[in-house]
């Protein structure tokens, strides 16, 4: 939440103000004035006006508190939901888990015991015909019982932190059947989990290899917009400030980034951020078809089980406490066989059509702004040259030139030679 009294000083100021504005106003420090500014900007939609003279102006809505508190609410609500999903999404995955067990065997001894009332109720109307029908039927019906539900690791899938633990790309041979079905159903969690982490790192990369002085241009491969806006997070997040030329050109520097304890070796920095597409899943191709068979076994079982029931209930014979259960619950029995298919195509749909194709174009979109960096146009080359002028050192607190230390007592240091 800002400072109330930045927000005070907005409104007095008529909602252009200065560094220098806030800080008189507020009593507050330049730094924290600057700041608390640069946050405002980012949460309400602030716009930064640079002067020739190289000073910035922060221009604010009327209704910028207004827009503060609701992107306040809005970010709590989404925080809350993200927790309640998490559980949610667990319960719904430990019910699928279970009922895919539970319905198949429901399925199975359905069939077996419908199939077993009609038989029973022929034999009640003809010994003879019953006998020779007994004996064509070969013994009963098919029953099938799946296997390797367990392979792999049984539990894994039922702990609510199961993606993050599942973070570490899995080799497909190490997916046991049981997580391949959960692969299958809902796929294996956000491959971007970690693409803001991958983000700023790849950004303090750049500005610490650029001497802390850097353009807009060389900051957007990195992020999702392009433009002088889109690096207002960037200042906020590692403490720049922008730099304005004679000529109106606009770099930003970043001392703090700057200081170091060692000189650093610098780090090999991908051209521009990608972003990984969504795989529909990781499981091996075995287990996918044995996911995709096993759904289509449990379909095609509870197709033969509603036949068995109507059949049943045609005849009008009585039946057990079980086929009673098994009626009423065949509607549920027969959507989750047909949830068990859909789910998955409906996902793939979704990955291919909406889910996918924004990151590829924002891939694409860095990618260009990446090459615009290579091959920079006249302007462009006017403003690295400023970003160049501006560019220093690393500043290494070596410990040759220390002034002081709390490893030796402050006397002890004033009174050395």
């Amino acid at each position: 939440m800002a400072v109330p009294q930045v927000l005070t000083a907005i409104e007095t100021l008529n909602y252009r103000v200065t560094v220098g504005d806030v800080a008189a106003q507020s009593g507050l420090g330049l730094a924290v004035a600057q700041q608390e500014l640069l946050n405002l900007a980012i949460a309400t939609g602030g716009d930064l006006q640079v002067a020739e003279s190289g000073d910035v102006a922060y221009v604010f809505a009327p209704n910028f508190r207004q827009v503060l508190q609701q992107n306040v609410w809005r970010e709590r609500l989404r925080e809350q939901l993200r927790g309640v999903w998490r559980w949610l999404f667990w319960l719904i995955r430990i019910s699928f888990g279970l009922l895919l067990i539970v319905a198949i065997a429901i399925v199975v001894l359905g069939i077996l015991a419908a199939w077993l009332a009609l038989q029973s109720s022929k034999n009640s109307d003809s010994d003879s015909r019953s006998e020779g029908r007994s004996s064509r039927s070969g013994g009963g019906g098919p029953v099938f019982v799946p296997q390797y539900i367990f392979l792999g690791d049984p539990w894994g899938p039922w702990y609510p932190d199961y993606y993050q633990r599942r973070s570490r790309p899995a080799q497909k041979s190490e997916m046991g059947f049981l997580e391949g079905v959960f692969s299958f159903l809902f796929g294996d969690g956000d491959p971007n989990a970690d693409l803001e982490t991958e983000r700023y790192r790849a950004i303090a990369s750049v500005i610490y290899a650029n001497g802390g002085a850097v353009t807009a241009e060389q900051l957007t491969p990195y992020l999702d917009d392009d433009g002088e806006a889109a690096v207002l997070p960037v200042l906020v997040k590692f403490n720049g400030f922008p730099e304005v030329s004679e000529q109106g050109d606009i770099a930003y520097r970043f001392p703090e980034l700057q200081t170091v304890a060692t000189y650093r070796q610098l780090q090999t920095t991908p051209p521009y951020l990608t972003a990984k597409t969504w795989t529909f899943s990781r499981a091996g191709s075995g287990n996918i078809g044995l996911a995709v068979g096993l759904g289509c076994f449990y379909l095609i079982g509870a197709l033969i089980l509603g036949g068995l029931l109507g059949e049943i209930a045609a005849q009008g014979i009585a039946v057990g406490a079980f086929l009673q259960f098994v009626s009423g619950a065949y509607g549920l029995l027969l959507g989750y066989a047909i949830l068990f298919l859909t789910v998955p195509a409906v996902r793939y749909l979704v990955l291919q059509t909406l889910v996918n194709p924004p990151l590829i174009r924002r891939n694409q979109e860095r990618a260009a702004r990446a090459e615009a960096v290579r091959s920079p146009s006249p302007e462009l080359r006017q403003k690295l040259a400023f970003a160049r002028q501006l560019a220093a050192d690393p500043n290494v607190v070596s410990t040759q030139n220390l002034a002081y230390t709390t490893e030796t007592d402050l006397l002890d240091q004033a009174i050395e030679p």
